[in-house]
């Protein structure tokens, strides 16, 4: 690799034949299956086993107090983010509902007016004409029309008086 040394020896230094250049160090020839040493392959670590059969815990009387707190405090936290989101739930599930309730008005609203159509189909003077004559019916002579007169009394009585 060139240094600026070199490259200045270049320029400063009289001019010299390759023989009379410094040879290049080079490295014994090494094993070549011979793997490179692992980093802190020197160290050893000693491990002891411990036997903590014979300890016993020291007994700690706050300890069961700060358990209830700790629980109390994650069911209130738990009931006020439940508490805290079910406004917005209801309102979408209403809004679905109010959804199932429009499309359920449009169908009811679309079968009444198919209803409606076939009614004044099977109304219409037309029909009432030809069912009279499929049916054989004939108006009356003008004989035989009754009216009724509502000064005599009940309009329910058909037969004419004698």
């Amino acid at each position: 690799m060139a240094t600026l040394a070199t490259i200045f020896s270049r320029f400063t230094s009289p001019a010299t034949d390759a023989a009379a250049a410094p040879a290049v160090r080079q490295r014994p020839a090494a094993d070549p299956f011979r793997l490179r040493p692992i980093p802190n392959e020197d160290l050893f670590f000693f491990v002891k086993t411990i036997d903590n059969t014979r300890v016993v815990r020291e007994f700690d009387p706050v300890a069961p107090q700060r358990c209830w707190n700790m629980i109390g405090a994650g069911s209130a936290a738990a009931v006020l983010f439940i508490g805290l989101l079910l406004p917005g739930a209801y309102r979408m599930l209403a809004g679905y509902q109010i959804e199932a309730l429009r499309l359920e008005q449009q169908v009811l609203m679309n079968e009444r007016a198919s209803l409606e159509l076939q009614e004044a189909k099977l109304v219409s003077p037309a029909r009432l004409e030809e069912l009279a004559r499929i049916q054989e019916f004939v108006d009356p002579a003008p004989g035989h029309v009754i009216y009724l007169n509502s000064q005599e009394g009940s309009l329910a009585l058909n037969v004419p008086k004698k």
